[in-house]
């Protein structure tokens, strides 16, 4: 089994993206908010007494999916790839993939 970990650049890329991934056989993914450090560096003016509010931020989307090999990692990219575009390239995301040592519960059971 393998993690992918793709940080979407552009959230109005997110639904292509998971149906290209679904189509590839990809069913699974796990879908998160998230900002990057340069992004709130810039954005942050520090002031006495004020609390952070993004709320006009643009947040990435972080998807994450487990899959079984290495094959559907490539497969994954390359659906992401058709989508957003060279990802080695600016203002696209960021793609990365590992093994996993251990899962579990991934075969769920109905409830009897």
């Amino acid at each position: 089994m393998f993690m992918i970990f793709f940080v979407l650049d552009d959230p109005d890329q997110l639904m292509p993206v998971l149906e290209a991934w679904e189509k590839a056989g990809i069913l699974g993914v796990t879908i998160l908010e998230s900002t990057g450090m340069q992004r709130v560096k810039h954005k942050f003016v520090p002031m006495r007494f004020s609390v952070p509010f993004y709320t006009d931020e643009v947040c990435h989307q972080t998807l994450m999916a487990i899959v079984e090999d290495e094959a559907l990692i490539q497969t994954a990219l390359e659906a992401a790839e058709s989508i957003v575009g060279d990802i080695n390239n600016g203002r696209t995301g960021v793609f990365a993939a590992w093994p996993l040592v251990y899962t579990k519960g991934l075969d769920k059971k109905k409830p009897e």
